[in-house]
């Protein structure tokens, strides 16, 4: 079986979720990346949308596999200067606002000035507004509170904050002596982290793939169209890896490789699909088959944009997401030895 290297995936893991990275504002995440892969000393090229693609050279070059997994988070951008200074927001990507009341936060201005402040209800103080726990959590009711002296619009914007700077939520990032990982921004760099983990493992073992076998980290999912191009034309198998979501009626959890079968784009290949299942039930690799309802992949993406590939999905069961998020270091191995286990065996005929 696969030997997992945790303490190394943790500490790469930690080092992209602490880089910000919202849709959009991906640069220094991926120069992490880079830095990662020559490190490892993979060839690797960069795409005009941003993205990295790493290959490694299999036995048979005229069918290629390729994963893929994405460094862009959710985030905000600022959407208004309002009359007393403080900013309202614009959202990237699907999140509830609730989800980020009371988050501290960085605003990137345009100078490369990094400035504080804290997402918060208009109505947050309850000794003065009678809905303050009633109130929708919306945009027109969200706004960020800057940490410097300022009480209105001419005030904030000479700090160089302006219409359109991006907004990243603290991660707030902890792994528990119980072995569970918190954090935001899991979904989906805790597959980032595996798949450089898998690269770096294959390169110092040695190991020489049956295929040709290309790692896709994106930048552009949460918004939709992360892994939608440059995907070689010899690819005849994509492979997703993102999170499992977990919820009721789910099967995934915390502790399992999540491989799924259908989400809101409709069934993912099935053959492919079981070969991933065989390889678990042959490596004992516990998993579980799940069905996500309002989730979409880059592997749906590409299958979207009209590449002819097989697709498949899987990753980290991943709790409460596109919040505060939270995982266990047993999903994170057994994703791990799928993810070897798949990159190893024979393509399917």
């Amino acid at each position: 079986m696969h030997q997992f290297n945790e303490a190394r995936t943790i500490e790469v893991l930690k080092r992209l979720v602490e880089t910000p990275s919202p849709s959009g504002f991906t640069e220094k995440v991926m120069q992490v990346i880079t830095e990662e892969l020559t490190e490892i000393g993979v060839p690797f090229k960069r795409t005009n949308k941003g993205a990295v693609i790493a290959t490694l050279q299999g036995k048979d070059d005229t069918r290629h596999r390729l994963l893929t997994a994405h460094t862009d988070t959710l985030g905000a951008m600022v959407k208004e200067i309002k009359s007393n200074g403080r900013l309202k927001l614009t959202n990237i990507g699907g999140f509830n606002w609730n989800a980020v009341e009371g988050e501290y936060c960085h605003i990137h201005t345009a100078s490369g000035k990094e400035v504080r402040g804290t997402i918060l209800m208009h109505q947050t103080t309850v000794h003065v507004y009678r809905n303050s726990g009633t109130a929708e959590r919306n945009a027109d009711n969200i706004e960020v509170r800057i940490d410097e002296k300022v009480t209105n619009a001419a005030e904030t914007r000479a700090l160089g904050i302006e219409v359109g700077d991006f907004v990243s939520f603290d991660p707030r990032f902890e792994v528990t002596p119980t072995g569970f990982i918190k954090s935001r921004h899991l979904d989906d760099k805790a597959s980032t982290a595996l798949l450089l983990e898998l690269i770096r493992s294959l390169k110092e073992n040695g190991t020489e793939l049956p295929n040709t076998t290309h790692f896709y980290i994106s930048n552009n999912e949460e918004i939709g169209y992360g892994g939608n191009s440059n995907i070689p034309n010899e690819t005849v198998e994509y492979i997703a890896v993102d999170m499992g979501a977990i919820g009721d009626g789910q099967t995934s959890d915390e502790y399992t490789v999540s491989i799924c079968a259908k989400d809101s784009s409709g069934p993912y290949h099935y053959a492919l699909t079981r070969h991933l299942t065989a390889l678990c039930e042959k490596g004992s690799v516990p998993y579980k088959l799940d069905i996500y309802p309002y989730y979409g992949s880059d592997a749906s993406a590409a299958i979207r944009a009209g590449f002819d590939v097989r697709h498949a999905l899987f990753g980290p069961g991943i709790e409460s997401s596109h919040a505060m998020e939270r995982t266990h270091v047993d999903s994170l191995k057994a994703t791990a030895q799928l993810l070897h286990a798949y990159v190893t065996s024979e393509m399917m005929e």
